[in-house]
């Protein structure tokens, strides 16, 4: 393929934007080369400035459950954007919008609606601290929850106590209130609570994670969790800004059938526009300005052009609850196919699969966690990568993301990937 339209683009970009990139995975660092550049998509595929077509197995990293340039939430985008793009006043979109979410997630009374999963989270943490009065929380090793400060921490010297900032701009006291755990380990759970009692907020995870490549919680550790935090009152807090709306109606809480204490959405409910939000039962809520102390606000926040696509996209969702169902098939489909050639192959892999969330991973043992995730065959992966893009098919540009199957993808798109997986191996 010809990528040198897109290799000007990005050669302009590194100029006027830092890296050229306005989020650090899209500069492909972790997989070498050049960045493609698209200038338009449709259903399962996304066009690049040079006339490419790929299949597009990321879907803008989660929110397209039904494929690019979906007929009913662009034309909810038009008719919105015709009366106005934005008044930072009430609409009665929003209160739709959110009367439908709070109808179809279990274990929730109220939603407020913010512009990213970032503040979602950001504002989720902090309504857990309002709320209990604690001032620590405790994250997963692997679990991304946006760049606020409180959660790029990595293990320090004394992690079973406090982490340390992993990124310079976040301060010491910052991270002193962010405790690391491993994921899927119930027991290093305990040790920080039982080192930190009766000052922990809460427990904030992805319920299945998918930044450390797709990793699906084990019965014993998500059971665990919860158990724990009721015991203990700590609040289990659910960033299914990847996962809500996704994995089922009710996304990963349904899916799991465990209740989270406040949950976090963005992606899905947005329809592909910029928006997050997060939601809890009333007497959580209850302390959200302007009704309770914890302050949050943001002036797009309900922002009509993501209203409008979120309502459109969740009453789809409402009307073909096949959905879900169509895109587990078509991942099992994926994942049989990919496993069979690799192991035909004899290339050493992993696969892990939940729902339309999988991931591949190039090593010998079970990837559980973080560290058994980053023990994966980095240049192998590079090689795939870039092998199936030449032919036609879009990865994550990461060995530690997920990708995100569409509904759009039909089993001919499938097949021609498992082909595309034979001639790179």
């Amino acid at each position: 393929m010809r990528y040198q339209r897109s290799s000007e683009l990005f050669a302009e970009a590194k100029k006027y934007i830092p890296g050229g990139v306005n989020s650090p995975v899209r500069a492909f660092k972790a997989v070498g080369g050049e960045p493609i550049f698209i200038k338009q998509a449709k259903g399962a595929y996304l066009y690049d400035e040079d006339g490419n077509q790929y299949i597009d197995y990321i879907s803008s990293w989660g929110p397209l459950l039904f494929g690019h340039a979906h007929g009913p939430v662009i034309n909810a985008v038009i008719e919105k954007a015709q009366k106005g793009t934005s008044f930072g006043i009430p609409t009665e979109v929003e209160t739709d919008l959110a009367k439908l979410a709070v109808n179809m997630v279990p274990n929730i009374d109220k939603i407020r609606f913010v512009n990213s999963g970032t503040e979602a989270c950001m504002s989720a943490v902090r309504l857990a601290r309002g709320y209990t009065g604690k001032d620590k929380i405790i994250k997963f090793a692997g679990c991304y929850h946006g760049h606020s400060d409180s959660f790029l921490i990595q293990a320090g010297s004394g992690a079973v106590t406090f982490g340390s900032p992993n990124s310079p701009g976040v301060t010491q006291g910052t991270a002193k209130d962010t405790l690391l755990a491993d994921y899927n380990n119930l027991e290093s759970v305990k040790a920080l609570v039982e080192a930190n009692k009766g000052e922990i907020a809460g427990i904030i995870l992805e319920p299945v994670a998918g930044n450390m490549g797709c990793i699906v919680p084990s019965e014993d550790f998500i059971k665990g969790l919860r158990e724990i935090c009721t015991q203990e009152e700590i609040l289990l807090l659910f960033d299914e800004v990847m996962t809500g709306f996704r994995l089922a109606k009710g996304g990963a809480q349904e899916a799991l059938g465990i209740d989270a204490d406040i949950v976090m959405f963005g992606k899905v409910i947005g329809g592909g526009l910029p928006v997050g939000a997060f939601a809890a039962r009333a007497e959580i809520m209850a302390h959200l300005a302007p009704e309770g102390p914890v302050y949050q606000a943001g002036t797009l926040s309900g922002n009509p052009l993501a209203m409008g696509a979120g309502l459109a996209m969740l009453t789809e969702i409402n009307q073909n609850p096949e959905v879900f169902d169509n895109l587990m098939q078509k991942t099992e489909y994926l994942h049989k196919g990919i496993a069979e050639v690799l192991t035909e192959k004899g290339i050493v892999h992993q696969i892990n699969r939940f729902g339309s969330m999988i991931s591949v991973h190039f090593c010998e043992h079970p990837v559980v966690d973080f560290a058994s995730s980053a023990n994966g065959n980095n240049d192998t992966f590079k090689k795939y990568f870039h092998g199936m893009l030449e032919q036609g098919i879009y990865l994550p540009p990461s060995a530690f993301e997920s990708y995100f199957l569409n509904d759009a993808i039909s089993y001919s798109d499938l097949a021609k990937t498992l082909e595309a997986v034979r001639k790179v191996f």
